[in-house]
């Protein structure tokens, strides 16, 4: 691969498994840290819903048995590490004895849609408004629009959420208020069905991308004020190329790399952003289940998804790392890694 040798590959994978091994450190930890039991919590309930259990001490023993709660800690921490790696969260305490993988798998494409789909037009859209704005020769009414993205940069997600879900799902109308599909469309890869999906996501969509959209457009502003004022710029124009053609192959094409490391590093904001949209809206991704498995003190789905979304950000991040000399040939790693 250009600008990456070997050294570097492997030292950026073994970084990547380092990040691994310590999400997964801390997520075995800290539920265990928090006050509370979790078969406690499931006996309680079930204690409370039939007013009292035939031989509850001896389910509880019995449960704790089950999913090795007895064991002493070093042991629970090596068994834990050793599934994570088979990605094997075992099953649900409290769905037992539903696996892990049965409740988290439905939700995993619902936050990839929706969390890719608002990356995407963030970054796209923030880019071009960016550029715009730098540009000699961009209408006015383009230059208003960053003052208008700021404004809603300053919100967190989860406020702009409550916000769009106020103004526009529970005042107006116009967009339901939750779910990611009406029941009563059939669930088949069908125009109606893909539709009603799209329909569904449009405010859990809207409060990411708008609340990362100023920060986009601002960095990308800066990046091609720049930019500009390279010789290779004041060269295309003295050729005379279309204005058109320096704009994009010359003036966004040489600004838009230090995007990319902004987007890496970015990732993980936009995740934990993404998870407390889905909670609002209970749109039913990896976030809205986190918060349920959350409530029913169900500690294995908890771990698998937070696993889950650690290793996809940090495989996301890597990607980005191997694959950023490729998108601007004036940086390399191998100078770096062979002295």
């Amino acid at each position: 691969m250009r600008g990456v040798n070997l050294n570097y590959f492997l030292r950026r994978i073994g970084m990547f498994f380092l990040v691994v091994f310590v999400a997964a450190s801390f997520n075995f930890m800290i539920p265990r840290l928090a006050p509370g039991n979790p078969i406690g919590a499931i006996t309680s309930r079930m204690a409370q819903a039939s007013a009292g259990i035939e031989n509850g001490q001896a389910m509880f023993e019995a449960y704790r048995e089950r999913f090795g709660l007895n064991d002493p800690m070093y042991v629970q921490y090596v068994r834990y590490l050793w599934n994570s790696i088979r990605f094997d969260f075992g099953e649900s305490l409290s769905a037992y004895p539903a696996e892990v993988w049965e409740i988290i798998r439905p939700a995993i494409g619902w936050s990839i849609g929706l969390i890719a789909t608002s990356v995407i037009i963030t970054f796209f859209l923030g880019v071009t408004v960016g550029a715009l704005l730098a540009w000699k020769g961009t209408p006015k009414w383009v230059q208003m629009l960053l003052p208008l993205t700021m404004i809603w940069g300053v919100l967190p997600y989860y406020l702009l959420a409550l916000l769009l879900l106020y103004a526009l799902a529970f005042t107006t109308g116009v967009f339901p208020m939750s779910g990611a599909y009406d029941s009563s469309i059939p669930k088949e890869f069908s125009w109606a069905f893909i539709s009603n999906v799209a329909y569904h996501a449009v405010l859990p969509a809207l409060s990411v991308v708008l609340s990362s959209l100023g920060l986009w457009a601002l960095t990308m502003r800066g990046l091609m004020v720049n930019t500009i004022g390279e010789d290779y710029m004041l060269l295309a124009e003295a050729k005379g190329l279309p204005r058109r053609r320096i704009f994009w192959w010359y003036a966004v094409r040489n600004a838009i790399p230090p995007q990319v490391t902004h987007l890496a590093i970015a990732l993980g904001h936009v995740v934990s952003g993404a998870i407390l949209v889905e909670i609002i809206f209970a749109y039913p991704g990896l976030g809205y289940q986190l918060y349920q498995s959350i409530t029913n003190s169900d500690y294995t789905v908890i771990q698998g998804i937070t696993l889950l979304l650690a290793v996809s950000v940090g495989f996301a991040v890597l990607i980005i790392d191997l694959i950023y000399p490729r998108l601007d040939p004036r940086v390399t790693y191998v100078a770096e890694s062979s002295g």
